[in-house]
């Protein structure tokens, strides 16, 4: 079979646009379980791969709702797993602010719940928000991917202490666990201590997807390493073209290969019938955005306060932050590529939070999509609804049999479990 493209719906109950709860008819709450349990059907009906659900450890009334006012992510995703049968259920758990046990544990859990859906976005938290909260302070970007990689190792093996038949529930000799099929881990690292085992034996999919999203030089390696699925931001072909090569050529040094990370860069797209109706839609929105939080979130975003600097002024030679490395670069270069003002740095900031914006018909949405997948630039595509449920119905309805009708996308899902869908074989115990 040829090449297909994967999709991941990177779930948002009041839309990936920061006012798209103020469209008209949009979902307003993303505690509104009815609301969210009708967008993972929707996502199930347009054979979507996986929902995705990032996180956010703090309260800030000026940021995103969504961000700000949510459901926990694994809570709500074994939730979902009663009311989906075939659709990945993937939640961002930073790796800065938990415990090794306790997360793997967890995702071990939600693919024994989801029948081998679970997928654990292993990020290290960039935001310095988050840390008062746990009574910490928050370790630089260096240490974070330290700690990062550390966690991740020991996650893993974890979900490696079990064998496969390791349960053997033998009425008749009253053995329930067979110990030489089950071992302690016994890890002493920089950064944890944990002897294991977990009490919960090997989960469906032999250890559940891992994915990651950052763009530094540490996190790419990282995810060359140990992610199964890479969430990129880009803002351009050639950018996201020199980005995903980059990646694929790190696998071989881990003995991996380019088919075993996928490659979704994200996107949000503005679907419309027409041209004209689509960038209406689009107007629409940038027409609820409150430009009062513009030098906060550019603030946020660039690691600098920016209250010094004239909105309608040019972009000023900003370094690289500790925080939302992938972000600030991949907005930054654009920036200075169209000679953008930080008030169009702030529109662009607002209506995605830094990641890309494709706005069109649905045969262009189709034919962009199309040509960054053919040209190298993506494995497939983290779609990020403006607004819910308009704003991702259409993308169903119009783009994806585009997709379909062309053989880029699959028709059914190709088994029960997200590495199904990945086209990801089952992985042996280490």
């Amino acid at each position: 079979m040829a090449r297909q493209m994967h999709l991941g719906l990177f779930i948002l109950g009041t839309g990936s646009h920061v006012a798209g709860w103020r469209y008209p008819g949009a979902v307003d709450s993303f505690q509104d379980m009815a609301a969210i349990r009708a967008i993972a059907r929707e996502a199930e009906r347009g054979r979507f791969d996986m929902i995705f659900m990032g996180d956010n450890l703090y309260a800030d009334p000026g940021a995103h709702p969504s961000y700000t006012v949510r459901l926990e992510p694994l809570t709500m995703l074994a939730a979902l797993a009663g009311s989906t049968t075939h659709i990945g259920l993937g939640a961002t758990v930073a790796t800065t602010y938990s415990d090794p046990f306790t997360v793997a544990r967890a995702f071990a859990s939600l693919d024994h719940i989801s029948g081998g859906r679970a997928a654990w976005n292993a990020v290290t938290g960039a935001s310095p928000q988050a840390a008062p909260n746990f009574g910490k302070l928050h370790p630089n970007h260096a240490e974070r991917y330290a700690i990062a990689g550390e966690f991740v190792d020991v996650v893993r093996g974890l979900w490696d202490c079990w064998a496969d038949d390791a349960i053997v529930a033998d009425r008749a000799t009253g053995v329930y666990v067979d110990p030489a099929r089950l071992r302690r881990l016994d890890h002493a690292g920089p950064h944890f201590a944990v002897q294991g085992p977990l009490n919960i034996g090997r989960s469906p999919q032999g250890r559940p997807v891992v994915l990651q999203a950052g763009g530094s030089a540490p996190g790419l390696d990282l995810a060359a390493r140990t992610a199964d699925v890479v969430f990129s931001v880009v803002q351009d072909f050639d950018e996201a073209r020199a980005q995903y090569a980059t990646l694929k050529a790190l696998l071989p040094r881990h003995g991996r290969r380019a088919a075993d990370v996928t490659v979704l860069p994200g996107v949000m797209p503005v679907v419309g019938r027409t041209e004209r109706e689509a960038f209406d839609r689009l107007a629409t929105l940038q027409g609820f955005i409150d430009s009062r939080n513009a030098l906060q979130l550019l603030s946020d975003r660039f690691g600098t306060d920016m209250s010094a600097y004239d909105l309608d002024g040019p972009v000023p030679d900003l370094p690289l932050p500790d925080t939302y490395h992938s972000f600030s670069r991949a907005v930054l270069n654009k920036a200075r590529r169209e000679g953008m003002s930080l008030r169009d740095v702030y529109n662009l900031i607002a209506a995605a939070r830094g990641h890309w914006v494709l706005c069109g018909s649905a045969e262009t949405i189709a034919d962009t999509l199309q040509a960054w997948f053919e040209g190298g630039a993506a494995d497939g595509f983290n779609i990020m609804p403006p607004w819910f449920m308009e704003g991702f119905t259409d993308f169903v309805d119009l783009v994806v049999p585009i997709l379909q009708a062309r053989g880029l996308f699959r028709r059914e899902y190709a088994g029960p479990m997200l590495r199904d869908q990945l086209g990801l074989a089952r992985p042996e115990r280490v």
